[in-house]
């Protein structure tokens, strides 16, 4: 069977964490991050490949392998530089799974219409803070 190539952008936890995940699971994961620093966050789980560039420059995002990936994960501390990443994977590379950090949800208005599939930190937080919540009511 064929592994899916993901590529990981942005390498904080979240970043890092995915990148640790989907390489366990067996998906073949290039992580990509402006700072050399920041691999040093990737478990010794990860077995993928890391790549040192800034991915506004379009020879960074086809030495990894944008044409032929699958699924592009962008994880940086910026949302519009998440959203700008996800435009170029939707519009240019026409990559099928697209997934965003987003500190701003009402930036969401910048994906509609596309494949790019939101992650919310403060949203997710508050549920969490809910159903911990709720279970010292019951």
């Amino acid at each position: 069977m064929k592994k899916n190539r993901v590529l990981i952008i942005g390498l904080g936890r979240l970043g890092s964490s995915i990148a640790t995940l989907l390489s366990v699971e067996g998906e073949e994961v290039l992580v990509i991050d402006k700072s050399e620093d920041s691999f040093r966050k990737l478990s010794d789980r990860f077995s993928g490949y890391e790549i040192t560039g800034d991915v506004v420059d379009a020879d960074v995002l086809e030495n990894a392998g944008i044409k032929s990936a699958k699924t592009v994960v962008a994880t940086t501390n910026d949302d519009n530089m998440n959203i700008f990443i996800a435009q170029i994977c939707f519009y240019i590379y026409d990559v099928p799974n697209i997934y965003i950090r987003l500190s701003d949800n009402n930036k969401k208005k910048l994906i509609e219409n596309t494949n790019v599939k939101a992650i919310y930190p403060f949203e997710l937080s508050m549920d969490e803070f809910k159903r911990l919540r709720e279970k010292e009511r019951i």
